[in-house]
Formats: C-alpha cells, structure tokens, sequence
C-alpha cells in the first residue's frame, strides 16, 4: 500500500521516497534493479524513490511534506519508535494502517497510539491524520477510480494533505471524526470475515445446495454487520454517519469482495479452524481482522455480549478461543 500510496503522489509531481523496514532490504534491491514491484506487477515512476530502512532519518532531514505510515498494524509501534529518533520538526504524517489496540484497559485508534508514543519520545508537537475507505492496492496503482477519505480534528490539516495528493484517478475526502474513521476501518476486518463466511454457513442447513446459493445468506450478515457498525462506533465516540460513508460501508464492500479477510471467512464457515485455516491455507498472509481479534477480543468480551453485537462476538470467539464459526440469527438487532 506505501508504494501504491506514491503514485498519486507522483502523478502530481512529487518527489517520493519509499522507505522499507529492516526487513525488506533485498526486496528494494530487486525493486531497483528491475524498476517494478513484484507483488503489484507493474512499473513504479521514476521519480519514486526505494531506499533502505538505514537511510530513514537522512530522508527525514531532508525538506519533507508528509510522512506516511503503511506498515502493518502491528507495526506501528516500532514505526512510531523509529520516527521519533528523527523528529526534530514538526511534519504532517498520515496513517494508512488500519486497526485498533487497548491501551490502560480503553480502546484506543492509531492516530491516538502514534501521538501518545511519539510523545514518549519526546516529540512535543504532532499532526496526524488517519486514512480510511475502500482502496485496494493494486487498482490505486493501476489508477482505477478510487475514493477514500482523510480524517483529521484539524480540517484544514486534512484539506492541505488532500491536495497533495488528489488526482484524477484518486479521489480524497475530508473529515473530524477521526474516532469514527479509525473505527470503522478497523472493526469492518472483523466482519468481513463474517461475510466471507456466508457461503460455508450455507452448508450447515439441512437442504442441499449449490456453491452459488448463498446470497439471501449474506444480505443478512451485511445488514447485522452495518448495524453492529454503527452501535459499536457510537459506542467509542464516533459518528453514525461515517459508518455510511467511505469509511465503513464502503470499505466493508471492497473487503468482503477481494479481501484477505474475507479469504479466511470462508475457511472458518467450511469449519476449518482459525489456526489450521492459517497455518494450511494462508501462512504467509497478513489477517487483519484476526489481528485485530485476538488484540481488542477480551475487552470486547467483558464490555459487549451477544444479544448486542453477535456477529462480532461469533467471529471473536472463533478466533481467540478456537471454537467453530456460529452465529446467533435469533440475536440480530
């Protein structure tokens, strides 16, 4: 996602430095020798930079924009930790990840996790502003139409961040509701699982039935997901009207039909277990909302039940306790 993030960057001109983790070293050696990016499977510009994760604070001391972190959730504090070596100004820095942690037995969203870490190192002044909506990686890089929003208490900050990168290909709006943003980005992995799960729940019915009879199935799981959505991103302090938006309905859409998490949905309503679904099918695959399960799973537990949000206590329960996908019809609100 960081490298397709660049191309609308460079598309209005941009210079941009792509920079790995320690991690990826002989991946941006073969980027640069080939100039194209294996996984994307297509040519980056010639004005987009791969460098090394040595070279991170000397790209940052050079005239910098913004900053933009696009590694996985569950490395954003390691990426916060690095950053605030280097820190010395304050610069824009936008969160293409997406998830949610616990932090003193409270909920706490990226941007909110950044700030506090970056704090802790001794950065005093920040702005951060938080991605969302639907955008996979290899359409953006292919310039398909996509829309997504920048959420930012401060909207003129979003606005200016926007501007960079808008293009005529890669649509930005703007928003305050970070909370709600966040959110929705994150907790929408969750139920696409749940989704993706529809065609597998179909075959615990009695009647025999074809792979392809599965949409009245999940009509229903779609509309208890939104409304679960909504109770839940209220309950955190969000708006009701992002969930409807970019944000929530529209990234649960591009999740549930070309997502990893939706991949693994269908492992777990065939009956698979999450850990043989993980280890058999997707060893190598980053699950989101898994992730995201096992960390926020507990609290989730201990706060809601399943009268109030069956759908994702189900998925929870699946993946923290290692129990078989069941969904409680009776409870949809």
């Amino acid at each position: 996602m960081g490298t397709a993030f660049s191309f609308p960057c460079s598309d209005n001109n941009h210079s941009v430095s792509v920079i790995g983790t320690h991690l990826e070293n002989d991946f941006i050696d073969q980027i640069n020798l080939k100039k194209k990016h294996p996984t994307l499977n297509c040519d980056v510009p010639k004005n987009i930079n791969f460098v090394k994760f040595e070279k991170l604070g000397q790209e940052i001391n050079n005239k910098v924009d913004l900053i933009v972190i696009a590694v996985i959730s569950n490395g954003v504090e390691w990426a916060s930790n690095e950053l605030s070596k280097f820190l010395k100004t304050p610069i824009p820095i936008l969160i293409l990840t997406k998830g949610l942690g616990i932090n003193n037995n409270e909920y706490e969203i990226l941007a909110h996790k950044v700030e506090r870490l970056l704090k802790a190192k001794g950065v005093k002044e920040t702005n951060i502003s938080a991605a969302g909506g639907p955008c996979l990686a290899k359409e953006l890089s292919n310039k398909i139409h996509t829309s997504v929003v920048f959420a930012n208490k401060n909207i003129k900050a979003a606005n200016q961040i926007a501007k960079l990168v808008t293009t005529d290909y890669y649509h930005v709006f703007t928003s305050t509701d970070v909370i709600g943003v966040e959110v929705c980005a994150a907790i929408k992995n969750i139920f696409s699982m749940i989704i993706g799960a529809s065609n597998g729940l179909c075959r615990t019915t009695k009647s025999k039935v074809s792979d392809n009879m599965y949409l009245n199935t999940a009509a229903s799981l779609v509309t208890q997901s939104i409304k679960e959505m909504m109770f839940f991103t209220t309950k955190l302090q969000g708006k009701e009207e992002t969930v409807m938006g970019l944000a929530g309905i529209g990234d649960l859409y591009v999740s549930v039909d070309g997502g990893r998490n939706s991949k693994m949905g269908k492992y777990l309503g065939e009956g698979m277990s999450f850990k043989e679904a993980k280890k058999k099918k997707m060893p190598e695959v980053t699950v989101e909302g898994a992730d995201l399960s096992l960390e926020i799973g507990l609290k989730i537990k201990n706060d809601f039940n399943l009268k109030t949000l069956p759908l994702m206590l189900a998925m929870i329960n699946t993946i923290c306790d290692a129990k078989p996908l069941k969904v409680e019809w009776n409870n949809f609100l």
